[in-house]
């Protein structure tokens, strides 16, 4: 069941892509070496990699970051950018499952905050709807778990101020 969670702002880097879901790991396959470039400038991640899902555009396609939590400032080079994610309250729901049960995880919390009546931080933008924090955390490494049954993630939807 979901839960409401303040979180504090969180530096990271990323790159960014617009993708549809069947095209999703172009943008997933960025985490790799955006720890690569950290690790080499001796930069340890601040907590597990995520995806940050800015608009969620007409036609099941999405505007998505590949982040990786850092502590303080660092400027990557292109297309690697520096963010910070918003402090604030967020829903929390925790899945376990392989990738292609996300999508029906992140509808069940959008099913269950319209039952709670809680107002997301989202607008209608031109390109869609925008997100002012979306994110899935990914909690377990691939390489030390493989089976993709067993990987656990947390979804984290930021609230309306």
């Amino acid at each position: 069941m979901p839960s409401i969670v303040d979180r504090p702002a969180q530096p990271y880097v990323a790159e960014r892509a617009t993708v549809a879901i069947e095209e999703f790991p172009r943008i997933a396959d960025r985490l790799p070496p955006l720890i690569g470039t950290l690790a080499g400038h001796g930069i340890a991640p601040a907590g597990p990699p995520f995806f940050r899902y800015r608009v969620r555009h007409p036609g099941m396609r999405f505007t998505v970051e590949a982040g990786v939590p850092i502590e303080g400032g660092f400027d990557p080079d292109e297309p690697a950018f520096p963010g910070e994610l918003p402090a604030g309250k967020y829903v929390l729901d925790t899945y376990v499952g392989a990738p292609d049960g996300l999508a029906a995880a992140t509808a069940a919390v959008l099913a269950w905050g319209a039952r709670e009546g809680v107002t997301w931080d989202r607008t209608e933008g031109p390109g869609g709807e925008e997100w002012g924090c979306r994110l899935e955390v990914l909690r377990t490494n691939p390489l030390e778990v493989p089976d993709p049954t067993r990987w656990v993630t947390d979804l984290l939807f930021r609230l309306a101020d």
